[in-house]
């Protein structure tokens, strides 16, 4: 048995994560949902709320835990729980990256989705199907209506904010990467290119892949599989 501490992508709650547990469950594994500072409702004033406190809630919770924990992190929330290993990567024994990965230093996760003061509403879904973009793949108007219905603001600053890391153990926490808008081979191509976002990829000493294909929110569109992929990578 292992803790998995969920961590949600931008605009989502714990509750994002309730149709993927039962694998999880099923497995013998204990779950831990988080909501992230700030997005507790839309109502929340967001003012003030940055990475570095989207970072500290993650390790406040991996140390209320004796034991090391299994982090998961869906798209803005990979930018999370790898600063999180960075800062306690004795504590963490994988790290799962949903659709996203472990962005380096420096980076910065969403600088240029448009903000409203210190909130950054859900964008319109226009946004993700520039380019051929497969972010919305799986998703059907219901489904659609019902993501936009439950997402709350995300801190602007947390979209903005740079990555800051220290501490090279980081690369000795095995990582699983689900990856569910782009293929495994995409992912050597852009390691290859050079690509920023996949910069600390080379450096890891247990990188394993395993393709999902499906839109960026698969906890929506394939949940089932998306939470056996999760309990696989935990092993």
């Amino acid at each position: 048995m292992s803790i998995v501490i969920l961590v949600p992508g931008f605009w989502l709650q714990a509750d994002s994560w309730d149709d993927t547990l039962p694998p999880l469950l099923e497995a013998g594994h204990e779950v831990v949902s988080l909501t992230l500072p700030g997005l507790e409702s839309v109502e929340t004033d967001r003012a003030g709320i940055g990475l570095g406190e989207h970072i500290a809630a993650v390790v406040a919770e991996i140390d209320r835990h004796d034991e090391p924990v299994v982090l998961v992190g869906h798209s803005g929330g990979g930018t999370v729980i790898h600063a999180a290993v960075d800062q306690r990567a004795d504590r963490v024994a994988r790290a799962v990256y949903v659709d996203s990965g472990p962005l380096p230093h420096g980076a910065r996760t969403n600088p240029h989705l448009p903000a409203e003061g210190a909130d950054l509403p859900l964008p319109p879904w226009d946004l993700f199907r520039q380019d051929g973009a497969k972010d919305l793949d799986g998703l059907d108007d219901a489904a659609l209506h019902e993501f936009r219905h439950r997402a709350v603001p995300h801190p602007a600053a947390a979209a903005s904010d740079e990555q800051l890391l220290s501490d090279d153990r980081r690369y000795d926490v095995p990582v699983t990467i689900v990856s569910c808008t782009f293929t495994r081979e995409e992912i050597g191509e852009a390691v290859a290119a050079g690509v920023d976002y996949f910069a600390e990829l080379p450096r890891l000493r247990d990188l394993t892949v395993v393709e999902l294909p499906t839109g960026h929110w698969p906890q929506f569109s394939r949940p089932d599989d998306l939470g056996r992929a999760i309990a696989g990578a935990i092993g």
